[in-house]
């Protein structure tokens, strides 16, 4: 089962790559619409297709009905996470670059690993914490190399803060789906978590006055699209391989996000963006220290 995992991780690390592509592309092409808007709609579509393996599915609903309370106010907890996080990090990146956004982002390894080690008793070796460490300058390497350390500056404090506000609940996110996951099936878990993320960021943009209709029919299709690739293949298989992999592995793994979305630039055609020499010492950086991260303690 835990080389299943691997694989499910591994095909979700490709699918939320597309995440960066798909926002960028609604950003550019359509600039009127709200970043909070784009949070919503990615979310409210991919409750809506998960909502079908609830409906139709009688033991998924009979657990839903029999998950206790305590379970249930965790779950949430994590769905408010979850709305926190895509509506830091979608709204950080039109206030910030991309080197700014990705890293600050990306930096939950840091808080998940010693959190997970500490409190799930999920042990990290050494060489373990060392990954973690390796991971994340990884990262800072391949965006500060290709955009540079000019974005990190008082001209857009507002959006650093956004993003690494982002990251923090995206670690949180992780911690609490490692918890939860271990007695919840992932259908469950992700209609619940999903279903009260949509319900938080409704009253987001209701409260920040972001505008839910006037989208283009386009717009909505990438939106859509974003919701299948980032959200089931993305998000909801993550989700599964949550239970059979260790908190602190899950988030490592997630610094492939940068290297995807790069190699994705490069080999879309609308984008063809080459890799420069930075991309690529710090892809290997980054898959170095995940390899680090993921291997098996002496437990």
């Amino acid at each position: 089962m835990k080389n299943k995992a691997y694989i499910a991780l591994f095909i979700s690390i490709i699918s939320v790559s597309f995440a960066a592509i798909f926002i960028t592309t609604l950003l550019n092409i359509y600039p009127e619409i709200d970043p909070l808007s784009i949070a919503f709609y990615r979310l409210f579509f991919t409750a809506l297709l998960v909502m079908p393996f609830v409906l139709f599915n009688k033991k998924t609903r009979q657990e839903i009905i029999n998950i206790p309370r305590s379970d249930f106010l965790i779950m949430i907890v994590i769905g408010i996470i979850l709305a926190a996080h895509f509506a830091l990090w979608i709204t950080s990146l039109k206030f910030t670059s991309v080197a700014s956004s990705v890293i600050l982002v990306t930096a939950h390894p840091i808080l998940v690993g010693p959190v997970s080690h500490y409190f799930f008793k999920e042990r990290l070796t050494i060489i373990n914490t060392i990954g973690i460490f390796i991971s994340v300058s990884g990262v800072f390497i391949l965006i500060s190399g290709n955009y540079g350390l000019g974005s990190f500056t008082l001209d857009s404090f507002e959006g650093n803060i956004l993003a690494m506000l982002g990251g923090v609940a995206a670690g949180l996110y992780i911690l609490g789906g490692r918890k939860i996951r271990k007695t919840v099936s992932v259908s469950s878990y992700a209609f619940i978590v999903y279903s009260i993320g949509t319900i938080v960021l409704f009253v987001i943009c209701l409260f920040f006055n972001a505008p839910l209709k006037n989208i283009s029919l386009d717009a909505f299709i990438i939106i859509f699209l974003m919701a299948i690739v980032a959200g089931i293949f993305g998000h909801t298989l993550y989700n599964w391989s949550l239970r059979h992999i260790r908190a602190s592995i899950a988030s490592v793994v997630l610094l492939g996000e940068p290297l995807g979305s790069t190699l994705l630039a490069f080999a879309l055609p609308w984008i063809q963006q080459t890799p420069s020499n930075y991309t690529i010492i710090g892809g290997a950086i980054i898959l170095t220290g995940i390899y680090l991260t993921a291997r098996k303690t002496n437990e």
